[in-house]
C-alpha cells in the first residue's frame, strides 16, 4: 500500500500504469468528406436495390381476400345472441380467380378490429400447463381459470378461450355444374419452435384420460383432445390451428395461416383460373365488437407474401441516406471553396 510521505496515510493517487493512467493507444479516425461520403452513397445505393427487389416481389404475389362477414349476415346475426351457441350455420360464397395462382398456395383467416394485443389478453395464459406439465395449473389464466364446477379449464386463459373456429372448406368448378373439393393440408402451418419446444400434450397414452378432471374453454364447443376427429396426432395442445391462434399478434387487422393447398392432381401446379366458392361453417362472431372477417388466398415468394412495407422501408431509408449524403457533400464543396478564396 502506497504511504503519503508527509503524513504517512495511504495515497489515493492512482498506480503509474497506462491503463490507470488512461494511456493506452487507442484508434482516432479522422472522419473527413473524402473517407465519409463514398459510404453514405454506398449505403443508399444497397437500401434501394433491396427496396426495389421486396417491392418487386410483393408484386409478383398472386392474392385474392373474400370478406365474408356481410355475405353470410344471417349466420352473423345468429351467433350475435349467445343462446345460439350450439345452433350450426353455414353458409357458401361463390368467386371468381382471374388468373393462375401458381406453386404453393396458402389460405388464412383475416380478423378486423379484434385486439390481441391486450396485456390482460396476451398474459391469460400458463405455460406450464400449455408444456403438457400440469393440467391443473391455471395460475395467470383469469378470467377464465375453473368451471362452474370449479375443474382447471385445459387449456385456460383468454386467448384460448377466444380461439377461431370457423371452418372453411374450398371448391374448385371446373364447369357449372360439378364441383371438386380442393385438397387442404393443416400440417406445416405452425412455427417449428411453438410446435416442438412451446407446446406439448401430456405425457400419456390417451389423451382424454391425461385431461380427465378438467373443462374446456367456456366457448368451445369440444374438449381441446377432440379438436380433429380425422387426425389423432392433431390433438390436445399439438393441435395446429390452436398452436396458430396462441401466437398473439401486434395489431388489430391480422391474418393467420389456416390451411396449405395440397399440390395433387389438377391442383399440382397451384390453383387454376375458374370459379370456386367457400363452403364456411360460421361460429366465430365478431360483429359484436364490430369487427369483420375473411378469408385470403396467396402464394409466396422468397420475400414472404404480399406486404409493401419492408420494400417501402428501404426505399425511403436508401433515399434517405442518398438526400444526406449530397447535402453533406454540398457543405463540404462550399466550405472547401469558401476556404480557398480566403486562402487567395
Amino acid at each position: 500500500m502506497k504511504r503519503n510521505n508527509c503524513q504517512g496515510l495511504p495515497s489515493r493517487m492512482p498506480d503509474n500504469t497506462a491503463f490507470q493512467q488512461q494511456q493506452l493507444p487507442a484508434c482516432r479516425p479522422s472522419l473527413t468528406a473524402r473517407a465519409v461520403l463514398p459510404g453514405f452513397f454506398a449505403t443508399g445505393v444497397s437500401f434501394l436495390g433491396m427496396g426495389i427487389l421486396l417491392i418487386l416481389s410483393a408484386k409478383s404475389v398472386k392474392e385474392i381476400e373474400i370478406t365474408y362477414t356481410d355475405l353470410c349476415s344471417n349466420c352473423s346475426k345468429l351467433r350475435e345472441n349467445a343462446s345460439n351457441f350450439y345452433k350450426e350455420c353455414t353458409c357458401s360464397i361463390p368467386f371468381f380467380i382471374p388468373e393462375k395462382m401458381p406453386g404453393n398456395v396458402y389460405m388464412y383467416y383475416k380478423l378486423h378490429n379484434f385486439y390481441q394485443n391486450y396485456r390482460r389478453y396476451i398474459i391469460s395464459r400458463n405455460n406450464r400447463q400449455l408444456l403438457g406439465e400440469d393440467n391443473t395449473d391455471v395460475e395467470n389464466c383469469a378470467p377464465f381459470q375453473r368451471a362452474s364446477n370449479d375443474r382447471p379449464i385445459a387449456p385456460c386463459g383468454a386467448i384460448a378461450n377466444s380461439m377461431f373456429n370457423d371452418t372453411i372448406l374450398l371448391s374448385y368448378y371446373p364447369n357449372s355444374s360439378t364441383g371438386i373439393n380442393v385438397p387442404l393440408l393443416s400440417s406445416e402451418i405452425t412455427w417449428w419452435t411453438d410446435k416442438h419446444v412451446k407446446f406439448q400434450n401430456p405425457k400419456s397414452s390417451n389423451l382424454s384420460s391425461a385431461f380427465a378432471g378438467t373443462a374446456k374453454p367456456p366457448y368451445w364447443r369440444k374438449p381441446v383432445y377432440q379438436l380433429d376427429q380425422e387426425n389423432p396426432e392433431n390433438n390436445g395442445f399439438l393441435n395446429n390451428d390452436f398452436i396458430v391462434w396462441m401466437r398473439v399478434a401486434a395489431l388489430p387487422t391480422f391474418k393467420k395461416l389456416y390451411r396449405r393447398i395440397h399440390r395433387i392432381q389438377q391442383f399440382a401446379d397451384g390453383l387454376p383460373a375458374g370459379n370456386y366458392s367457400l363452403d364456411i361453417s360460421y361460429n366465430f362472431p365478431v360483429t359484436v365488437f364490430k369487427g369483420e372477417k375473411g378469408v385470403v388466398l396467396s402464394t409466396a415468394t422468397w420475400s414472404g407474401g404480399k406486404n409493401f412495407f419492408l420494400g417501402v422501408a428501404y426505399t425511403a431509408t436508401g433515399a434517405m441516406t442518398w438526400l444526406a449524403a449530397f447535402s453533406l457533400m454540398a457543405v463540404h464543396l462550399k466550405l472547401k471553396k469558401k476556404k480557398a478564396s480566403f486562402q487567395c
